[in-house]
């Protein structure tokens, strides 16, 4: 008999109490639906609004939801950082709090854990599918952005930004021990440790829903995204571990 898989769910959130409901009731769904464990960790940023508030209303809903308040802001880096260090499962995802990636597109990742330490979901590969199409312009933006971070970080990964990454557990405390970048770079600096740690990362292709309300722009954040990008890359043929 299988040993039932034990599966953490990270949610970072920040000013998402209008929208925080999205994931969660999309878990409180998928749970029900399968026939292991599922430990759900919303981790809020220093949040002025009720996001907590919210996330704590699911707490009869949703068996094994843990709700982390931290009153200052990290960035979307730190918490999701802290929630991969309370995790309990024997597999670790963090997903986004507007479910951009709807949360049952975990069972495309999960056969994969078998043979790979990082499992990541991709828009950009066969198999991934933007049900809800960003605008040409941020589409434009985010491919120019991409070939700069393959070039410099990470080659052969053709897509570092979907919020929908998936860990053994050991390999993403490991991975995360040796994380420093707390903003929307972290993807970015976690696979770069990752490879440089040599773990083996597979690309999944997943559906995806574009967010007309995302803060995130490729062009005006683009040249922090850049220069963090130059930065781990520097940084990591220096150091060894």
């Amino acid at each position: 008999m299988k040993d039932k898989i034990k599966l953490t769910i990270v949610v970072p959130a920040y000013k998402e109490e209008k929208r925080i409901h999205l994931i969660l009731d999309a878990v409180e769904k998928y749970a029900e639906s399968k026939d292991f464990n599922i430990e759900t960790i919303v981790v809020v940023d220093g949040s002025p609004d009720k996001t907590a508030e919210v996330a704590k209303s699911y707490s009869g809903k949703i068996t094994g939801l843990r709700v982390i308040d931290r009153e200052k802001n990290l960035g979307k880096g730190g918490t999701v950082r802290e929630g991969i260090v309370e995790a309990k499962g024997d597999h670790i995802i963090f997903a986004d709090a507007d479910n951009s990636t709807p949360i049952e597109q975990v069972d495309k990742l999960l056969p994969f854990m078998t043979k790979y330490e990082v499992v990541i979901g991709s828009r950009y590969i066969k198999g991934g599918e933007m049900a809800t199409p960003q605008p040409f312009i941020r589409r434009l933006g985010s491919r120019f952005l991409n070939i700069i971070i393959q070039f410099f970080a990470v080659p052969g990964i053709k897509d570092t930004q979907c919020g929908f990454k998936m860990f053994q557990r050991d390999a993403a405390y490991e991975i995360f021990k040796h994380t420093k970048v707390t903003d929307f770079s972290f993807d970015i600096e976690l696979l770069a440790v990752a490879r440089k740690l040599g773990y083996k990362i597979k690309e999944v292709g997943i559906i995806w829903h574009d967010n007309p309300h995302s803060t995130v722009s490729p062009f005006r954040d683009g040249w922090r995204l850049i220069k963090d990008t130059f930065e781990i890359g520097k940084r990591l043929k220096r150091e060894k571990f």
